[in-house]
């Protein structure tokens, strides 16, 4: 028996980025090689979007400028099946790796290139690999100077990778009441430890129902809306796979690639989804 959705709407998001861009491949791709290797993305985009459109459910896309100047027709079908196209900033480069200036070149060419190609404004940002946190809360001072409205950058979970632990759960201005809104990534408070509930490879390695409990939990417990987020190549097993990578990056990377489309289905059976924007900003 199909389960009703919640009547709560909750955030779906997608990080539009390619296999190879990944912070995990870093140290095994240059940068200087990701215009020569096969870009998947595409592909990818065209079978979360039919997805998507056989549910009437709408999307945020938080998109790489490197992925919009390259791919402009895609990013125009995205916006004009009434997604919200967001930013990811332009290179994939981590916000706690960039000084504040360019950190601030960055994502503000990233803003003005999606929002000349959609003729959409560009409202909210996703730092790569969560990479804002404590040491770097300036950042959402240079987001707000560029015409930013919200940040999804902070998750507030303990990894080797990023995270920020002791962060509020749910919505929260970390510069002050008139500062960038940040809507962290979905946790769930267990014996005082904040489980991840928001997607990427944790949905891939945890049991379907346990998902589910866990966003159901945020509607029904906290009486909030659950942000859940994935990546385009976690729907692509035949990615092409790099040489040389460690076994821990490996298990993250690749995990049940294979049925992440089919768990993507039945969580969007399961909940109500819309976009952050309408979500968050228009009670604001």
């Amino acid at each position: 028996m199909t389960a009703l959705p919640s009547p709560l709407a909750n955030a779906l998001t997608i990080d539009v980025e390619d296999y190879f861009q990944v912070s995990a491949f870093a140290a095994h791709i240059d940068r200087a090689d990701w215009p020569r290797l096969e870009c998947r993305v595409e592909a990818n985009i065209e079978r979360i979007l039919l997805l998507l459109e056989g549910r009437g459910i709408h999307a945020t896309f938080f998109t790489l400028g490197w992925i919009a100047e390259r791919y402009p027709a895609m990013l125009r079908r995205v916006a004009q099946a009434g997604h919200e196209v967001a930013s990811h900033g332009q290179a994939h480069r981590r916000a706690n790796e960039q000084s504040p200036a360019q950190f601030a070149a960055d994502v503000r060419l990233s803003k003005t290139l999606i929002e000349q190609l959609t003729g959409h404004a560009v409202l909210g940002y996703r730092a790569p690999s969560f990479s804002i946190g404590a040491g770097n809360l300036w950042a959402f001072d240079v987001l707000q100077e560029a015409g930013y409205r919200y940040s999804s950058s902070i998750y507030p979970i303990r990894h080797d990778h990023y995270g920020m632990p002791d962060s509020p759960r749910f919505a929260w201005r970390p510069r002050g009441p008139q500062g960038v809104l940040e809507l962290p990534i979905s946790t769930v408070r267990v014996r005082g430890r904040n489980l991840p509930a928001g997607g990427g490879g944790y949905f891939r390695l945890m049991p379907y129902v346990l998902s589910r409990w866990l966003l159901r939990r945020i509607n029904s417990h906290d009486g909030q809306a659950g942000i859940f987020y994935f990546h385009p190549w976690e729907l692509d097993p035949g990615q092409p796979r790099p040489s040389g990578l460690g076994a821990k990056t490996r298990f993250r990377h690749y995990l049940n690639l294979g049925r992440m489309e089919a768990r993507l289905a039945r969580l969007t059976n399961d909940f109500s989804w819309d976009r952050m924007d309408r979500i968050f900003l228009e009670s604001t």
